[in-house]
């Protein structure tokens, strides 16, 4: 409950990958009440390892890294369910966010679970999105089926490398691996390319090879990587890996039924902190424009979390704020719910935890002494 108790929580968080969590780290610590609803899923677990995330080492999987997410954002008094979320629903008419501080501004949300119906004072969106999957026959992800370029183009360093689709994104990202090795094709899997004229005349001039054959078979080694795949004509080529281009597919159902502004290409609308056209709701990673990385995924949420702190703290009262309910009382500080408060005093990331951690290692060198 907020410190108001007008509503069940300050912030609630639709989506649990590093966007989403980082946005309710960053919240809870700045004393806001946050739910993380995650439905589980998302392009981050699929991951069996951790690349360019610094301090994170590879042999680290998605999974491992969002349950230290999660512990983490339990550990300063967010809460963390497991849930699908069904409807968010604005208390108010919802209005663009240049005119916010009207009248007809959203005074919070409801949100709809299949197990319960609570209210908020703000939302964010990190539902992201999901890569389009090829037909098979397919490696398995992440052991020749690979859905980043800037994450694992480092891997295939000298290695042949596919790049399934026959669009224009499917050639530019065959052309973007000729930096990394000389031996790229691109599988039209017997479709015709529709990539445009300008991007014809580019591929013309790499050494990037054009199949135009359907995949039927394919080999993998003992330890299930993909080796080869198979053609119609009888052709076998080999490869390490590589990356299939056919899209994403936005989970954007609850931004649709908010009315948010959405980009041409299915992304929603933010502005440089995740605000989105309907105030109060904001929105972050994979679902938003931008690099599709853990980290600038996690730099999404630790700026949102900061805007919504901003957005909704109670103090500094501006002279306007003063005129109408007068000076800040000693009764109304700290501005914070007895719960985080409770969590906060005690947890080891506080001054008097750090403390009695500190005076815990001296009183060992001193009985050692």
């Amino acid at each position: 409950m907020t410190t108001d108790g007008e509503f069940d929580f300050d912030v609630t968080v639709v989506g649990g990958g590093p966007a989403g969590l980082t946005s309710a780290l960053y919240a809870t610590r700045l004393g806001l009440d946050t739910l993380v609803v995650n439905r589980g899923g998302g392009r981050a677990a699929m991951m069996r390892d951790t690349h360019n995330v610094i301090g994170v080492t590879e042999e680290t999987s998605g999974n491992e890294f969002l349950q230290t997410a999660q512990e983490q954002v339990q550990s300063y008094g967010g809460e963390y369910r497991r849930g699908f979320v069904e409807d968010v629903e604005a208390l108010g008419a919802a209005v663009a966010a240049s005119d916010a501080g009207s009248d007809d501004a959203p005074t919070g949300f409801r949100v709809d679970t299949a197990d319960e119906e609570l209210t908020t004072r703000r939302v964010v969106l990190a539902t992201g999105f999901s890569d389009e999957r090829p037909d098979p026959p397919l490696p398995r992800t992440g052991m020749g089926l690979h859905y980043c370029l800037h994450c694992d183009a480092y891997m295939f360093v000298d290695e042949p490398v596919y790049v399934m689709g026959a669009g224009d994104s499917a050639a530019y990202v065959a052309m973007i691996m000729l930096n990394f090795t000389d031996e790229v094709d691109v599988l039209l899997r017997d479709e015709e390319p529709e990539w445009s004229d300008d991007t014809a005349e580019m591929l013309e001039n790499h050494p990037v090879d054009v199949i135009r054959e359907e995949i039927t078979g394919m080999e993998k080694d003992d330890d299930g990587w993909l080796e080869s795949f198979e053609f119609e004509d009888g052709t076998v080529r080999e490869y390490k890996g590589g990356f299939p281009m056919y899209g994403s597919d936005y989970h954007a159902e609850l931004a649709g039924g908010l009315g948010l502004e959405r980009e041409d290409s299915g992304e929603v609308a933010v502005d440089d902190h995740g605000r989105t056209s309907v105030d109060g709701v904001y929105a972050v990673g994979d679902l938003t424009p931008g690099h599709n990385q853990i980290p600038v995924a996690m730099g999404e949420g630790a700026k949102c979390g900061i805007a919504i702190h901003m957005d909704l703290r109670a103090f500094p009262r501006s002279t306007d704020e003063i005129e109408e309910l007068g000076p800040v009382s000693e009764s109304e500080v700290p501005a914070i719910s007895p719960e985080l408060m409770a969590t906060a005093v005690t947890h080891e990331g506080h001054a008097a935890g750090a403390r009695e951690g500190v005076d815990g290692i001296e009183s060992e060198a001193s009985a050692d002494d």
